[in-house]
């Protein structure tokens, strides 16, 4: 069983940058792809972004594509996004995942929700206008 606890989370106005973490247990950390996901009020959960399980590869979402960068230390278990240039709609709950098993999913597209297996409870992000 893996655990993803995110923070970071917090109230910033437009313009401004945050950085969320996601701390994961467990020794087969650096094997995972990993993903951040958002949710806004009234609203379906959406991809935000992915990295792959050596940080080499990342891919976004075109609504953050230039503003959030994904990065990932497995020596601590932590992955990161960094949000810049922050607007208010990018105010959702954040949730970092886990794709525990990327190699037997190469088919499915890595903005689809199915293709992870852990997920965190969740950081409240609030842009400001």
């Amino acid at each position: 069983q893996v655990q993803l606890v995110e923070s970071g989370g917090g109230l910033v106005q437009a313009g401004g940058s945050l950085r969320l973490s996601c701390a994961a247990s467990g020794r087969t950390f650096s094997s995972y792809g990993m993903g951040w996901f958002r949710q806004a009020p009234g609203k379906e959960r959406e991809f935000v972004g992915t990295i792959n399980w050596s940080g080499a590869s990342t891919y976004y979402a075109d609504s953050v594509k230039g503003r959030f960068t994904i990065s990932r230390d497995n020596a601590k278990n932590t992955v990161y996004l960094q949000m810049n240039s922050l607007k208010p709609e990018d105010t959702a709950v954040y949730y970092c995942a886990a794709d525990a098993n990327p190699a037997l999913r190469v088919l499915v597209p890595m903005s689809d929700m199915l293709r992870y297996d852990y997920w965190g409870q969740g950081t409240q992000v609030t842009v400001s206008s």
